[in-house]
């Protein structure tokens, strides 16, 4: 597949001359430095490419005066700064940088928010405009494949995902290998080499337990006991995987209505790919008895892809009530509550809970499903 034109390049160009710090988060791997490389393409004037793993980058930058950065900079009006999480004081840097140089600007990627998001996030308000790049998302192929062809290629993004690279490989064989290597060798080092790990092998088996609970409830405290840790250690845990843009939570919807579930949580993966790795399964469809939790993670972070994209401010839930009656996910936005449920294989037709119906009349619902599902994620 040819270069993927990726949906928040267009908001990038329009945003460069503004005396903005632009952060681009995601995953290593995503297509970050990619795109970076697509925008300086259309980009007429000179300009100033740092890596923030490189150690010569991290000294220069270490001397935190506006006399040596404005030397730096000299009549340099843009700034790449990739994986700039790395450098540190990496917020102060950015901050005074941006603050001193009128006509700057800074583009920042990085592939964890512990720093880019913590440390920055207080010192660049007003100053920054965030972005998260994602693995491809469906919407961004539609110009580029059929209806028919997009039908045809379900089952194996199911399998795989949708990481970039994947698109220029032709054997199973070689996806499975590039993921695996892209979970070792990637994805994980940024939460492994983060100070306060100590048990890397506890983060592991983490992250294969939520694998095998992908749209089910997750109790921190079973957790805790399978792996020998506190419950606020899992908790941490957790963060610190959501911050490297592994897994996201869905949380319990309530307005304490009568037996509803109000503090349960749920998991996913930002990819699909990535959570059939880490248990190393990638049978196709009819070997599996899991397709439905892999359709439920797969069309939940489509839809999160499609609104981030679409600058939509959507809260995500899921509901339940102890009568076992439940919505797979929830849509909160400008206060209306929208259902869904995920049904993957035909069967009879789903009608919304009761008690839910009773209890949030307004709110829609709609059952997606094989047929309907393309034009709820593009």
């Amino acid at each position: 597949m040819n270069l993927v034109n990726r949906v928040i390049e267009q908001p990038l160009k329009s945003l460069i001359g503004r005396n903005k710090v632009l952060l681009i988060l995601g995953t290593r791997r995503v297509g970050k430095t990619v795109l970076i490389n697509q925008l300086l393409q259309d980009y007429q004037w000179p300009v100033l490419v740092f890596n923030g793993e490189d150690f010569e980058t991290q000294e220069l930058l270490a001397k935190r005066t506006v006399a040596h950065y404005r030397k730096i900079m000299g009549e340099i009006k843009l700034l790449v700064l990739d994986e700039a999480q790395v450098i540190p004081d990496i917020g102060k840097i950015l901050k005074l940088m941006i603050d001193s140089i009128p006509d700057l600007t800074i583009l920042a990627t990085g592939s964890s928010s512990f720093d880019l998001l913590n440390k920055a996030g207080e010192p660049l308000t007003g100053r920054k405009i965030q972005f998260h790049l994602y693995p491809f998302a469906q919407l961004e192929l539609k110009s580029r494949e059929t209806y028919i062809e997009t039908v045809q290629h379900l089952e194996e993004r199911l399998i795989y995902g949708y990481y970039p690279e994947l698109f220029q490989m032709t054997s199973y064989k070689e996806k499975e290998t590039y993921l695996y290597e892209l979970v070792q060798s990637y994805l994980l080092k940024d939460i492994l080499a983060f100070e306060g790990i100590r048990q890397s092998e506890k983060i592991v088996r983490l992250l294969r337990l939520l694998a095998f609970q992908v749209g089910s409830e997750v109790s921190y405290n079973e957790l805790g006991t399978q792996l020998g840790i506190s419950k606020n250690t899992v908790e941490n845990y957790l963060d610190l995987l959501s911050k490297v843009f592994l897994i996201y939570r869905i949380p319990a919807y309530s307005t304490n209505q009568r037996k509803e579930v109000s503090k349960g949580s749920k998991w996913y993966f930002f990819d699909n790919g990535i959570r059939n790795a880490i248990i190393n399964d990638f049978r196709m469809q009819v070997l599996r008895n899991d397709i439905g939790h892999l359709w439920e993670n797969y069309l939940i972070t489509e839809r999160i892809k499609r609104n981030s994209y679409m600058q939509r401010n959507v809260q995500y839930y899921f509901w339940r009530n102890y009568n076992q009656q439940e919505i797979d996910l929830i849509e909160l936005k400008d206060n209306r509550l929208s259902a869904y449920e995920f049904k993957y294989s035909p069967g009879k037709k789903l009608k919304v809970p009761a008690a839910f119906a009773t209890a949030y009349p307004d709110a829609s619902f709609e059952c997606i499903t094989k047929d309907n599902y393309l034009d709820w994620i593009n």
